[in-house]
């Protein structure tokens, strides 16, 4: 698949902001993201990527575009999940830089430019979410996980699941794409010898919607994951070109 440039291009950092029938997110969504571009550290705009919600997100999101400079949108034929959402908005950015937050609004987009601070120093930023906000049997589900994960991808990420990250745009692109791919990401990086900063970040509880994970989707799926993981890594081919006349 070849994608011409877009106006994503105009900019330093393209927000990617998936959405899955999260209607009742949309105008607080909306009013954060827009309060917070006029004071990003870099030129940055949003993308929305809607993962063919079946409420009215994506009415919301057109008007949402249609009223604010530097919103856009792109809106999937079919459900895909988080990982071909998040996927399809790296392959959709031509900023040098991409980021990840979700429409739960349970980071800060402010906190962006905390992370947007490391930028230079590493290919991917992510947060930590410090004092979590969320039920004791969520923590643990995600404490078990992250220790699986780690021990089997060595890859050092305390939380790989912070909905809020800061990539190099060039390395976020040659990511390999697969189901349960966004909890990967540090992983997926350092296989391209890229550099992983962790930050600790801001957590809120969620205020409206519903959580899309219950204790398959947290557990079940991401020990499988690793599995697959573990045979990639094995796999995975790096090349470096020192001359070439095209």
């Amino acid at each position: 698949m070849f994608l011409q440039p877009n106006k994503t291009g105009d900019y330093d950092f393209t927000i990617i902001v998936p959405v899955y029938n999260e209607e009742d997110n949309m105008a607080a969504v909306e009013k954060r993201l827009a309060d917070y571009l006029p004071t990003a550290s870099r030129r940055a705009c949003v993308l929305f990527v809607n993962d063919c919600s079946t409420d009215n997100s994506l009415a919301l999101i057109k008007d949402i575009c249609a009223r604010n400079d530097h919103f856009y949108y792109i809106s999937f034929v079919r459900n895909g999940g988080l990982s071909a959402a998040l996927k399809a908005g790296i392959d959709y950015a031509w900023s040098p830089l991409v980021g990840y937050i979700d429409s739960d609004l349970q980071t800060a987009p402010e906190d962006f430019n905390l992370l947007l601070e490391r930028a230079d120093e590493a290919e991917l930023v992510t947060g930590i979410r410090a004092d979590r906000k969320d039920s004791g049997f969520k923590k643990l589900q995600s404490k078990i996980a992250n220790g699986f994960r780690r021990s089997m991808t060595n890859d050092g990420v305390a939380d790989t699941g912070c909905p809020l990250k800061v990539m190099h745009t060039d390395y976020a692109k040659r990511v390999p794409f697969f189901t349960g791919m966004h909890r990967f990401l540090p992983a997926l990086i350092k296989l391209q010898n890229g550099r992983v900063i962790q930050m600790p970040v801001r957590h809120f509880p969620r205020v409206a919607g519903k959580s899309k994970y219950h204790l398959w989707n947290r557990l079940a799926g991401p020990f499988k994951d690793c599995f697959a993981y573990r045979w990639m890594r094995k796999r995975y081919i790096n090349y470096d070109i020192d001359g070439a006349n095209l």
